[in-house]
């Protein structure tokens, strides 16, 4: 069991790998660049070259069943439960076989909104709240799974 973090702007790093030494779980940290060294023996930096969704596809070709993908990427996310892994955002909300569909198409209209009104769309402010709710999920998550 491996967690991938899509790393390039994820808020719960820290957090992942608190959860991770409870476990005794590697984590691999993917990036375009921009990731401080870990001095934590079960968490391992993967850059890869810059660009639109280099991150993502790398997760994408090497995560499998069982593995989690810690991301705020919904198509990264879909890709990830098609390989059988579980996805989970940094406020501790899965997406699961019920809700990526939804959530794909709420991203749809939401783009769409932006583009036609050439105007931007804000989320909610990360929370301590949301920190928390995280730390809950990531740990159930890994329970049920092992």
């Amino acid at each position: 069991m491996i967690i991938y973090v899509d790393a390039d702007a994820c808020p719960v790093k820290e957090e992942v790998i608190r959860v991770a030494e409870r476990h005794n779980v590697q984590v691999i940290m993917v990036a375009d660049g921009g990731l401080r060294p870990s001095r934590h023996d079960l968490v391992r930096n993967h850059i890869v070259a810059q660009g639109a969704d280099a991150a993502d596809d790398w997760i994408a070709e090497n995560i499998s069943e069982r593995d989690i993908c810690v991301t705020n990427d919904i198509p990264l996310a879909k890709r990830c439960l098609e390989n059988g892994a579980a996805a989970i955002r940094p406020n501790g909300k899965l997406f699961d076989e019920e809700n990526i569909g939804m959530a794909l198409a709420m991203r749809e209209v939401k783009q769409h909104i932006r583009e036609s009104q050439q105007t931007q769309t804000f989320n909610a402010g990360f929370t301590k709240a949301d920190r928390s709710a995280f730390l809950e999920g990531l740990h159930a998550l890994l329970v049920k799974l092992k």
